[in-house]
């Protein structure tokens, strides 16, 4: 049983907005078309909507991934606390302006002694948020499209499409990401949770959903 309690110091919740609002920018730039062409339409129709649009999808999932990853640690004893790339997050606001997206915002550091259960579940969190997060952006798209507002039905479908693509590349088990983790675990999980990932995935972008 836990005897830890989850919080967060001022550093934390600063390196937490910080990597939300970058991540922000970013996407909103790429989902634009990265480059100059994509800052100047952004600047021309409003800022406001597609920086809103990116915070609450893309921004969301990369946020509440990491803060699952705190939130599991915690559970098992862990002092953990995330801390912000500040490098990564300027590569991916660099990288939106050049077309593409590289996102790699932090990661949430834990220690105390583990066992290999308690640490593929601590891994396992990240992803399993984005899942449950492309979930509840159905009922919102929905929503939107009953009330025919574009804007929230994009929220909807873009946010299902983004969340469906951290949870599956996340998973893939190679390097620093979650899914070498889960798989060190259990085969069982890693192919129970991976595959259906990747076929909804595929799914939605084969279709162009969200974008």
């Amino acid at each position: 049983m836990s005897t830890s309690s989850l919080s967060f110091s001022s550093k934390e919740l600063q390196d937490l907005a910080l990597a939300w609002v970058a991540l922000g920018v970013a996407f909103a730039i790429f989902f634009a078309g990265g480059g100059q062409r994509a800052v100047s339409g952004i600047l021309q129709g409003g800022i406001v909507g597609p920086i809103l649009l990116s915070l609450l999808t893309a921004g969301m999932g990369f946020l509440l991934h990491e803060v699952a990853h705190k939130v599991v640690a915690v559970r098992f004893d862990q002092i953990a606390e995330f801390r912000a790339d500040y490098g990564m997050l300027f590569l991916a606001v660099v990288s939106a302006l050049a077309g593409f997206i590289f996102a790699a915002p932090g990661a949430v550091h834990h220690r105390g002694r583990l066992t290999r259960r308690e640490h593929g579940l601590i891994a396992l969190a990240g992803p399993a948020t984005n899942a449950i997060l492309a979930f509840i952006f159905v009922p919102v798209f929905v929503v939107g499209v009953l009330l025919s507002s574009e804007f929230l039905a994009l929220v909807g479908s873009r946010g299902l499409t983004i969340n469906l693509f951290l949870a599956t590349f996340n998973m893939i088990p190679f390097g620093p990401l979650d899914g070498k983790t889960v798989l060190g675990w259990s085969k069982v999980a890693f192919v129970a949770f991976f595959v259906p990932s990747v076929l909804l995935t595929i799914g939605a972008f084969v279709s162009g959903f969200g974008f």
